[in-house]
């Protein structure tokens, strides 16, 4: 007899998860969101804001719903009991193959990517390491780049990405699993002891390109890296889906570093989104020549993004602190050699406090700074003004403060 199967009973049999189907309805629902408006999250997060949950948009009437929607949208009939259902049996089958979903108002969701306005909904995440754990460490930084890369792109590519590995913070290293940077990015960061995090554009189970399966399947297993998607199972890998989930590589990222790019690429875009997205942007300069260095070069002249010039100063203005080297100089030390030995200790101390505060959370304001330090808006203004005028820090207009690459004196 069907007339008393329970809500729970798909396809001719009991679901596997209804009996805790409540406890996790919110999760169910988000995947099934998901699934629904992928391509379109802020659709999704307006029905959430307006509801007050995800699982309350499927406690939606049909009348409801269109009034919502509208009647013509294409959405129409998508948001019912079958995808919800469909979306508990696909988070119970992942769960069994190692993958879990996350979504957006759940609290291992990275809070990094949930500021961003178009974040997806949630992510599927491949890995050994609870996403609590994963999306931990302070610095997250995006290294991506052509898929064309040159001796010269390698090189620095290697370069950097071993610098940061000698930092004591030890970023999250964020790239795509393409060829060339991205690959690059994450082997130096296995190599390196950096945790790192591929993002894909394909369903969690499949890997792209197929050449670096072996690799990406270590990454899975290895302690603090991961394959991150937004995109469900089956999805293939078309060129639209690599655009959409750069948003993701930017989004996840507290600066993104541009190794080389031609004037167009994922590079760039991802560039671009991330400063969007108000994250701090790196660009590697090449010659003018090198189709490969023009896009990298096009955005430090567009301000877009700040030059790397050695990796020492890179680590710097990214606010990590690496390991001391011979030669290597304090702040005080550095600042005394701006503005002479004999220089007020105080102004000194309260200079080092600007600096201090910025490299925590660059970009901030002069009013952030002034309340950040204590000192004072007037006492701030008047510090950083010094220092702008000595090129050790960059002021914009709308008067968000960054720390220069720091050039030998």
């Amino acid at each position: 007899m069907t007339k008393n199967r329970p809500p729970g009973f798909v396809g001719g049999r009991f679901s596997f998860y209804f009996a805790s189907m409540k406890n996790d309805e919110e999760k169910y629902s988000l995947c099934a969101l998901n699934r629904i408006f992928g391509f379109e999250p802020k659709i999704a997060h307006a029905l959430i804001s307006h509801i007050g949950s995800a699982s309350g948009v499927f406690s939606l009437s049909e009348r409801e719903t269109d009034s919502l929607l509208g009647p013509w949208s294409r959405y129409k009939g998508q948001i019912c009991r079958k995808a919800l259902e469909e979306a508990a049996e696909e988070v119970e089958r992942l769960k069994r193959a190692g993958i879990s979903f996350i979504g957006m108002s759940e609290d291992d969701y990275p809070g990094i990517l949930a500021e961003c306005e178009d974040a997806p909904i949630g992510l599927y995440i491949r890995s050994t390491t609870p996403p609590s754990e994963l999306f931990a460490p302070e610095r997250k930084i995006a290294v991506v780049g052509t898929r064309d890369i040159s001796p010269y792109g390698t090189e620095w590519c290697s370069r950097i990405v071993q610098g940061l590995g000698r930092t004591r913070e030890k970023p999250l290293i964020v790239s795509g699993l393409a060829l060339g940077t991205d690959i690059c990015a994450h082997q130096e960061a296995v190599a390196s002891g950096l945790p790192t995090i591929a993002v894909m554009a394909t369903g969690p189970e499949a890997i792209y390109p197929q050449r670096h399966k072996a690799f990406a399947e270590r990454m899975a297993a290895t302690e603090g890296c991961a394959l991150v998607t937004d995109y469900p199972p089956g999805t293939a890998p078309l060129a639209i889906h690599f655009l959409r989930r750069n948003r993701i590589i930017a989004g996840l990222s507290d600066a993104t570093i541009l190794v080389e790019s031609r004037i167009r690429g994922g590079g760039m875009m991802t560039s671009r989104l991330a400063f969007s997205y108000n994250r701090e942007v790196y660009a590697l300069p090449g010659r003018v020549d090198d189709p490969r260095s023009q896009g990298c070069n096009l955005l430090i002249k567009g301000k877009i993004a700040e030059a790397i010039d050695s990796v020492e100063g890179l680590a710097e203005s990214l606010g990590v602190c690496m390991y001391a080297k011979k030669g290597q100089v304090s702040d005080e030390s550095f600042l005394k050699a701006v503005f002479g030995s004999s220089a007020d200790p105080t102004l000194i101390r309260e200079m080092e406090a600007i600096l201090k505060a910025i490299r925590r959370n660059r970009g901030m304001t002069l009013d952030e700074l002034a309340a950040g330090t204590g000192l004072g808006y007037g006492r701030t203004a008047h510090l950083a003004g010094m220092l702008e005028m000595e090129g050790v820090i960059s002021i914009d207009l709308l008067q968000r403060c960054t720390i220069n690459i720091r050039k030998s004196r």
